[in-house]
């Protein structure tokens, strides 16, 4: 930036706003970056949140799953999308096996925080890691629930398949995400669920319900910063749209997922899963 010029970029986004979209239904826009290449190009496009994601292990550094991410590998890419980003709000994910308990959990989510330069973190799952999401709000820090398809379970799940099929299954997970509100979080991450079973989670809770692979009437959505430009191994999931089809730059492919996602157009039938 040069001598004289103005900084136009919204103001930062802070965690009581995320309640405040929802409640205002304007939708929200989130991307997993891992730098700050991405980061700055996010800020521009007026993306509202960053995660720096365990997929990093898969989409970074190659591997077949998420579960051999470290504490200091989120640290590590936190930092860099941080030194990128002044207006997302940015998440941190919390790696396999980092919150076997709650004291464990708030010893790395307390890392994060101040290492990472993160205002949140988001565990996956449901039933015993609630009382670690309980213990983390208790002691000030921020945490986005993760609920649906959860990677880090993909060795139990059998590899990466739609959750919440069927009335039981459906129902487990309506429970685990009130559940989820109940201990103090703040967000939820709902992934590869049927829409139809997503609008009724996002219709009962009163924090913001994030979407990827579960339909449009959430209250926000959020790619991977290389599906949305087109840069995928591998097979691409349902829920994956190449934004850059047809344009000439990354951020204009940042600019028009979220023109899309602000709109509700995307996701459409296409890119979302049915009961």
């Amino acid at each position: 930036m040069y001598a004289g010029a103005t900084e136009t970029r919204s103001p930062p986004i802070t965690v009581p706003m995320l309640r405040q979209f929802k409640q205002d239904g304007r939708k929200i826009v989130a991307i997993t970056a891992y730098d700050a290449s991405f980061a700055r190009l996010a800020d521009d496009a007026d993306i509202d949140v960053i995660l720096i994601g365990d997929s990093l292990g898969m989409v970074v550094h190659g591997k077949r799953s998420t579960l051999s991410v470290t504490v200091d590998d989120i640290i590590y890419h936190a930092r860099s999308v941080a030194r990128g980003s002044k207006r997302a709000l940015r998440i941190a994910d919390m790696p396999y096996a980092t919150y076997p308990d709650p004291k464990t959990a708030f010893a790395h989510a307390a890392r994060m925080i101040g290492e990472g330069e993160c205002a949140m973190v988001k565990l996956e799952g449901g039933g015993p890691v609630i009382e670690s999401i309980r213990y983390l709000v208790d002691r000030e820090v921020p945490v986005c629930a993760h609920l649906g398809l959860t990677p880090q379970s993909v060795l139990r799940l059998g590899g990466y398949k739609v959750q919440g099929r069927g009335d039981a299954a459906a129902q487990a997970l309506r429970d685990a995400a009130r559940a989820a509100q109940v201990a103090g979080a703040e967000m939820l991450v709902l992934e590869c669920v049927p829409s139809p079973l997503a609008a009724a989670i996002q219709a009962d809770l009163a924090i913001p319900v994030i979407g990827i692979g579960a339909g449009a009437q959430c209250d926000g959505q959020i790619l991977v910063c290389y599906d949305v430009i087109g840069i995928s191994s591998g097979r691409r999931p349902r829920f994956v749209k190449n934004f850059l089809l047809g344009r000439d730059s990354v951020l204009d492919a940042f600019k028009a997922y979220v023109a899309d996602a602000r709109s509700a157009s995307f996701p459409d039938a296409a890119h979302e899963y049915a009961d």
